[in-house]
This record gives structure tokens, sequence and C-alpha cells, in this order.
């Protein structure tokens, strides 16, 4: 199972997820892309250490860690660095977290650390069980690559749109085949690290944190969703422009009908 070098990923995550004591919205945003690129970076110096028998597409794996991590919160640190809007609807998103008591933070540091140590997985039981490289390592590769750039397109697509367009959702580009394009490039990402795993999974330890942990990202999605569109109808339920565009477009998969995920008044 390689308890050890799981505990090391968690050491990292946990280092790094630090930040949300400052404000904890940050263990599942900042600290959650940076956890990450952190778990890359310590696997693929694993593998340069010979540590792990890696070979180029493990290296890539690895790299598209920190490619995802480095992308999102640089992203959301420049959103909320520059977005007065933004900073904003997070304050009333989040609420006031004085209140919060610090077991409460504690033990959300923690369970969101061994969340991204299990998402991370797939890819470490690649190298731990030294696995050749094979078409499921090959194939998570391109669908990896394809999450991060509907992300990064879907997020460049709304910024702009916004700023046009402040008081409306984004409707335009991606935004027409679903309404959160960067929570569906998020899936595929995960969906990506999973199926590179197919193949090398053993025991029913690793596939078993393989699998849930592929689920929880899923359900953390559609939750996301969820959240995002009971804002957005308490901002914008009153605008037929955007109850004409929520009721035909299709809330996270593209072609799924399932256009809300919140009770709709008729």
């Amino acid at each position: 199972m390689g308890w050890d070098f799981l505990g090391i990923f968690f050491l990292v995550a946990l280092a790094v997820c630090l930040v949300g004591f400052y404000k904890y919205v940050y263990f599942l945003s900042i600290g959650y892309g940076f956890a990450v690129l952190g778990i890359g970076v310590t696997m693929a110096i694993m593998g340069a250490m010979g540590i792990f028998d890696a070979a180029l597409p493990h290296y890539i794996l690895c790299a598209l860690f920190v490619v995802y991590g480095f992308r999102l919160s640089g992203f959301l640190l420049i959103r909320e660095i520059k977005n007065a809007a933004y900073r904003k609807t997070l304050q009333e998103a989040t609420g006031d977290e004085k209140g919060m008591p610090i077991f409460v933070k504690v033990a959300i540091w923690v369970c969101c650390a061994a969340l991204y140590v299990a998402q991370t997985s797939p890819v470490f039981f690649r190298l731990y069980n030294g696995g050749e490289v094979s078409a499921f390592t090959w194939a998570g590769i391109v669908i990896c690559i394809g999450g991060i750039v509907l992300e990064t397109i879907a997020d460049n697509q709304k910024s702009a749109q916004k700023k046009v367009r402040p008081n409306m959702v984004a409707t335009e580009g991606l935004y027409k085949m679903c309404r959160c394009p960067n929570y569906f490039g998020e899936i595929i990402f995960w969906t990506g690290i999973f199926v590179s795993s197919l193949d090398i999974l053993s025991g029913i330890g690793q596939w078993l944190m393989a699998v849930i942990s592929y689920v929880c990202i899923v359900f953390i999605m559609f939750n996301g969703a969820q959240r995002l569109e009971k804002r957005q109808m308490a901002r914008y339920g009153n605008d037929k422009e955007y109850n004409d565009y929520a009721n035909k477009t299709p809330i996270i998969i593209p072609l799924l009908p399932i256009y809300h995920l919140n009770k709709v008044e008729k």
C-alpha cells in the first residue's frame, strides 16, 4: 500500500494547507491547488532519486499535477486580489469565520489534506506498483490535458464576459454547452488521473482509495454547482434572460439533461 510514502504526501498537503488557518475557505481552494502541486513535485523528486522506477509518462503525470495546481491556485489568487466584486461574493458565501472553533478548522485541515492525498494516489500507485507504461497511462494523460485546457478556457471566457456584462452570468462560448464548464473540466481532469491507473491498481485498499476519492471529487463538483446555482437564483432569479438560459442549458455535464440542482419555482 505504501503508507510511509502516503504519509509523506500527507505531511506535504498539511504544510501547504496551513494557509486555511488565515481564511478557512483556502483549505478548499488555494490550499487545494498548491497541495496537488506539492504532491506532484514530491512524487517527481522521488522518481528522480531512484526511489521509484519512473518513466517519461510518470513524470508527465506529475507535471500535470504541477500545472493543474499552479493554474487553479494562481487563478484564484489573482481573481481575489484584483476583483473587489468577487471578494464581496466570497465573503457573503463564506460568512464570518471568527466564531469558528479551532478544532473545527483543524478537522477541516486534516480531512482536506487526506482527500488531496487520496485524489493523487492513482499516480503514486502506478509508481509504487512498478507498472509499465500502458495505453491507460497515455489515455489518462490525454484526458487530464483536456480537462486543464477546458478549465482554463472556461475561466478566461467567464472573466472576459463578466467585464462586459458584470450583472449577468456568462452565457457564451463553453457556457453554451453547460453552465459550469470549469467544474466539468475539473471532473475530466480527475477522470484522467483515475483512468491512468486502471490497469495497475492492486488490492482492495488501493481500489477503495482511488474509487472513493474519485466519487468524492465528482460529488464536490456537483455540490459546488448546486451552491453556485443557489447564489445565482438569489441574484438573477427574476431575470427572464437568466431563467431562459438556465432552463435550457445543462448545469454541469454537456448533453446530460440535468438543468437544476435546486428546487425551482414554477
